[in-house]
């Protein structure tokens, strides 16, 4: 088959491979609100399904470096496009985790101030990911850009959840929830971060330039002015 034919293949792929990572992630966080034992299974089980995409994705990629001689704007697009991949299995991986915690906190009591904040930075998270493959499929380097800014949200949710934590201290069964939920936390914050190294990609896609984009543990970079990656 045709070359640009297969790479548009390759691209719906990566683009099912985005909703699986979503879905899963969103599983993740229902199992979180609900205290969902039986939805945790779900999830665990749902990545199989997302390995499998990330595994047939890239053979394909290894498949197209390997037969053909892509030009400058394919192979740029093929490098991405495996970023890209990975970056949304981890997203999955996080998933995993973020459900394992949960089933083996069922049970100890919980604080409601911790999940609300928890809610609140998943919400932005999975936005931030359907957010990071609208800009692919429809290549908006404004939407790349704008993840940054959704990121220093989450960043800021996160960095307030040890104090509530702590202060579970005397409880020591709270505490233990608690320290699940810190670190429940952190990978949400991971998964805002993936979605960002997603919008770097389609950015670089578009431009031709791999620009990092600003996030909270590097305030000194700026997020680039549309148009201007230089």
């Amino acid at each position: 088959r045709h070359f640009h034919e297969q790479l548009q293949d390759l691209e719906r792929a990566v683009q099912d491979m985005g909703v699986a990572a979503q879905d899963l992630f969103d599983l993740a966080l229902q199992a979180l609100v609900g205290h969902d034992r039986g939805v945790c299974a779900r999830v665990i089980a749902g990545d199989d399904t997302v390995d499998a995409y990330y595994l047939q994705i890239e053979r394909h990629i290894m498949d197209l470096f390997a037969l053909q001689a892509p030009v400058a704007s394919d192979l740029r697009l093929l490098t991405a496009l495996l970023h890209i991949n990975l970056h949304l299995e981890r997203v999955a991986d996080m998933s995993v985790n973020i459900a394992k915690i949960v089933d083996v906190s069922w049970g100890l009591p919980s604080n409601t101030i911790v999940l609300e904040r928890l809610e609140e930075m998943g919400g932005v998270a999975l936005q931030m990911l359907a957010a990071a493959m609208d800009a692919f499929e429809r290549r908006d380097l404004e939407l790349c850009y704008r993840l940054a800014c959704m990121d220093d949200t989450i960043d800021r949710l996160n960095r307030g959840m040890l104090p509530e934590v702590l202060d579970a201290a005397p409880n020591k069964a709270l505490l233990e929830w608690g320290i699940g939920m810190h670190v429940v936390s952190r990978e949400i914050e991971r998964v805002g971060d993936h979605a960002v190294d997603v919008g770097e990609q389609v950015a670089f896609i578009i431009t031709g330039e791999f620009v990092e984009f600003t996030d909270a543990s590097h305030p000194e970079r700026e997020v680039p002015i549309a148009g201007n990656t230089g």
